[in-house]
């Protein structure tokens, strides 16, 4: 049943029958695709009670043409059989809730903990449908946020330097004269500069290789701007990588969000107002340290799946194919 769509051609290729047809035959007679229970709302929605478990993940990921699935995951599989508990199409809260309440109150009850993003609808999920469980939020959600705001502010400054770059060439051009660009010490235009320096600013400063060592110094020297805003996104990391406890955690971050006002950079200030508003969820993190890697991780896995079909043709036989290996 894992055997990709590239397989079934290379058997048809050995046997000397058609690819198409031996795909065909696979789907509507070999496999149980027919009798499939699940088959008539599988577009919709798909449910997988018997493998819920403790601790769940929730997150969304889109199959064909910007169609999103909101999905439900038990960590505890690991991203193989047994993983999935719920597929829904779409992200309605209303649709998701009423999905899962087929599955016993009982059974929803024994969940303990679900990882999600700051989404308002996956909040809204989780505490209507699992009643007794702590809702976590991811920290590199939050990170992802502070980083977003750090490339932002990078990107500002690339078009104000292209902006400068094809003034100064009209001025050239206009007084018949030759444009020659300023090089910095490493070879960069100032363009190059801040271009180039996309990959470093999601790093550590100890993890720079020698080049992007001499890029930064030469960047921040340029935009001091910039060097404030990558120490508040390190920091930030920092905060979630070496603080133990809730009551440490919540001091350092208020210790932050205070460096935040300060720096006066809007989208950081907007990223400090949303952590405030979310701060209780995103503090369960310092309880098991849980993250919602397993998901992100499952959602890769899941575009894997759909790039080995090239493409989601046939929605019914692909979910039929997926859940097989994963539910």
């Amino acid at each position: 049943m894992s055997n990709n769509a590239s397989n079934t051609t290379v058997i048809a290729k050995f046997y000397g029958v058609n690819s198409r047809n031996l795909q065909r035959q696979y789907k509507d007679y070999l496999s149980d695709f027919k009798q499939w229970n699940q088959k008539v709302h599988a577009k919709q929605w798909l449910l997988f009670p018997k493998n819920i478990g403790s601790y769940l993940s929730l997150d969304e990921t889109a199959f064909s043409n910007g169609d999103l699935y909101t999905i439900l995951t038990n960590k505890k599989a690991k991203g193989k059989k047994g993983a999935i508990v719920c597929m829904v199409k779409g992200t309605k809260a209303d649709t998701v809730i009423e999905i899962l309440s087929k599955i016993p109150l009982k059974q929803r009850r024994k969940v303990k903990e679900v990882t999600l993003d700051m989404a308002g609808n996956m909040g809204l999920i989780v505490k209507k449908s699992f009643i007794e469980a702590t809702l976590v939020i991811d920290r590199f959600h939050v990170q992802k946020l502070a980083l977003d705001a750090l490339q932002q502010i990078r990107i500002k400054h690339r078009w104000d330097a292209l902006d400068a770059e094809n003034s100064a060439i009209e001025k050239a051009r206009n007084n018949n004269e030759k444009y020659t660009p300023i090089l910095f010490s490493n070879g960069d235009t100032l363009k190059q500069l801040l271009a180039r320096s996309r990959y470093l600013l999601y790093k550590s400063n100890s993890k720079w290789t020698k080049n992007q060592q001499k890029r930064a110094k030469i960047l921040f020297e340029h935009y001091p701007d910039l060097e404030k805003a990558y120490k508040l996104c390190q920091n930030l990391s920092w905060i979630f990588n070496n603080t133990k406890g809730k009551t440490s955690a919540l001091i350092r971050l208020a210790k932050w969000d205070e460096k935040v006002r300060q720096a006066a950079f809007k989208s950081f200030n907007t990223i400090a107002r949303t952590m405030s508003i979310h701060y209780k969820n995103i503090l369960n993190y310092f309880d098991n340290r849980s993250t919602n890697a397993s998901a992100e991780s499952f959602n890769a896995k899941i575009k894997a799946f759909r790039a080995q079909f090239r493409g989601v043709r046939n929605v019914e036989f692909f979910l039929f194919r997926l859940t097989t290996i994963f539910a």
